[in-house]
């Protein structure tokens, strides 16, 4: 074979390149595929209306939990309305919801659509601003605030600063 070099060193040096790159596309061909059914693609309600993605596919779905829309059953089953502004998807969910979910609330909801274009939802995440204060860090503080009153200390509503990685303390 004209293309192949004349000497064997290069030869044995060619094979085990072309045997390594064989090797190293397969192993990148089945990390891609193992990975795609943990990718699910993030939908706006708007664009689930565009885009109609097709029945049973997940995906993640986002926007606002509409006021008046969230109904609780005796089974555990919720169900309520997110919308972008523009289009609204009804969503099903059985499971427990997160503490700060509810109405006029951002909301994040993994699932995926039904016959009939009801959205079906595994997972539900309460998205917050940046006023969140997780409960553990709201309970420790207002025990400090009762403990420093019963101590007579005056007594501090105020959150702890923000630290800043970054900043040197003085």
């Amino acid at each position: 074979m004209a293309w192949l070099p004349k000497s064997k060193k290069a030869q044995r040096r060619l094979t085990v390149v072309l045997i390594a790159g064989v090797f190293l596309a397969a192993a990148g061909g089945l990390v891609l595929y193992g990975l795609s059914g943990s990718i699910d693609m993030f939908y706006s309600t708007s664009e689930v209306a565009k885009a109609k993605p097709p029945v049973g596919r997940r995906i993640q779905l986002g926007g606002l939990v509409e006021n008046g829309s969230l109904h609780t059953y005796q089974d555990g089953t919720i169900d309520f309305v997110v919308t972008d502004g523009l289009a609204s998807t009804k969503v099903i969910y059985k499971g427990e919801i997160p503490p700060l979910f509810r109405e006029g609330q951002g909301t994040v909801v993994k699932g995926a659509f039904e016959q009939g274009g009801v959205f079906r939802a595994t997972w539900v995440l309460a998205k917050h601003d940046e006023n969140y204060m997780p409960r553990e860090l709201s309970k420790a503080l207002q025990d400090a605030k009762d403990a420093g009153e019963r101590k007579g200390a005056p007594p501090t509503t105020e959150a702890p600063a923000k630290l800043n990685p970054f900043k040197v303390p003085s």
